[in-house]
């Protein structure tokens, strides 16, 4: 993989991307504009990349220096990618050994814009952002924070998790499967207040949810995802931070009619305190009476809605009869494939990194998949959602 770096004060980020990526087992050769080397010297990447790092078309090893790594590569990624180099990219400029890299190569590449916000939003730069995607350039496109002189905007580099995982996807091949499909995910288990101290809830850890959305990503998705939980790695995407059921819901339904395919990994509370109190409740006042009724059902209203096309997945956690129970939820609530698992086995379910599940479509077939950990059901349930997206059919078990 060449991993370009452009002249920005992100440039810095871009060693820890390449250590990512050096780690995960990925041979990685840096290629520095001279820009670039006035914020990170060369050094630094020959240290942590696979092999030293190149600065210039006329004093490398080879004489062709950018067919080379043009032809060898697998995989370009430019990171930080400055609105100079995109504008060079898009035009077909070639006056250093990056731009020129870029254009004598037929690998995948992935821009990684980084600059202050008014140059991302200047109708220039998006025309090149557009160009570039328009001749299947993969753009990772920046976050909103803090900028350089303490600004705050869009325009901030991606962190560098999440580009060394979108990276990897691609050498992967992965990411093609589901580019341009709009997935919605939710994940964690709500909590229903009480008072303004306690509430009513389960033990999701939203690790499911986390997972599928992360894979999602990898996979080219435009990802949402709502949570009640923070996820402990980076997930390419919008993330919607939810508590209760109630709020769950808006949040769904407020994406879901834009959404190709739903997710619905959360573990929403089944029922929720009739009557919250204002105060925290005192034991001495005595033990209260918390009479509970029903939450929305978010699935059961997902199915509802459902347009045509719409790719629908639910999730059962079951304790006895898991698959008899999750395939009468697939049939009552709409749902296209259903995952199942026996929460009350140690290794699976809640808080824990495995899954003992069981996949059902909408035929009522069912696959019973031996344990394994939550990052590989991902895969294997998003490898069901891309088939349905390509063939925009329902899937058998």
């Amino acid at each position: 993989m060449v991993l370009g770096v452009a002249g920005g004060i992100a440039a810095y980020k871009a060693v820890e991307v390449c250590r990512r990526l050096v780690d995960a087992g990925v041979h990685v050769a840096p290629v520095l504009t001279a820009d670039a080397q006035r914020f990170v010297g060369a050094v630094t990447f020959s240290a942590v990349a696979s092999e030293p790092a190149r600065t210039s078309l006329w004093d490398a090893p080879e004489p062709i220096p950018h067919t080379h790594l043009g032809q060898s590569a697998d995989l370009i990624v430019v990171a930080p990618a400055t609105a100079n180099v995109i504008g060079k990219y898009a035009a077909g400029i070639s006056d250093d050994l990056l731009t020129a890299t870029l254009l004598a190569t037929r690998a995948p590449v992935l821009v990684c814009p980084a600059m202050h916000t008014e140059m991302w939003e200047h109708v220039a730069v998006q025309e090149n952002i557009a160009t570039l995607r328009r001749r299947g350039v993969h753009v990772l496109e920046p976050e909103a924070g803090r900028l350089a002189g303490g600004d705050v905007g869009a325009g901030r580099l991606a962190e560098p998790g999440v580009i060394a995982e979108t990276a990897l996807a691609l050498l992967a091949g992965g990411i093609g499967a589901l580019t341009g499909v709009s997935v919605l995910v939710t994940a964690g288990g709500t909590r229903e207040a009480i008072d303004p101290v306690r509430f009513v809830g389960n033990r999701s850890s939203g690790k499911m949810g986390h997972a599928v959305a992360r894979e999602a990503a990898r996979r080219g998705a435009r990802v949402t995802l709502v949570t009640t939980t923070t996820p402990v790695a980076p997930i390419a995407g919008e993330i919607v931070p939810v508590e209760s059921a109630d709020a769950m819901h808006e949040a769904v339904m407020a994406h879901a009619a834009g959404a190709d395919v739903v997710v619905m990994a959360a573990a929403v509370a089944d029922f929720r305190p009739k009557a919250v109190a204002d105060q925290k409740l005192k034991k001495g006042d005595g033990v209260p009476e918390v009479v509970l009724e029903p939450t929305i059902d978010i699935l059961s209203a997902l199915g509802r809605a459902k347009r045509p096309g719409q790719f629908l997945v639910g999730f059962a956690a079951e304790t006895e009869s898991v698959v008899e129970h999750a395939a009468a939820k697939l049939r009552a609530k709409n749902v296209d494939l259903m995952v199942a698992n026996d929460v009350a086995a140690e290794d699976s379910g809640f808080e824990v990194d495995t899954n003992r599940a069981v996949l059902l479509d909408s035929t009522g077939r069912a696959l019973e998949l031996p344990l394994m950990g939550k990052d590989a059901l991902a895969g294997l349930i998003l490898d069901r959602v891309a088939d349905a997206v390509a063939k925009k059919e329902p899937q058998q078990a």
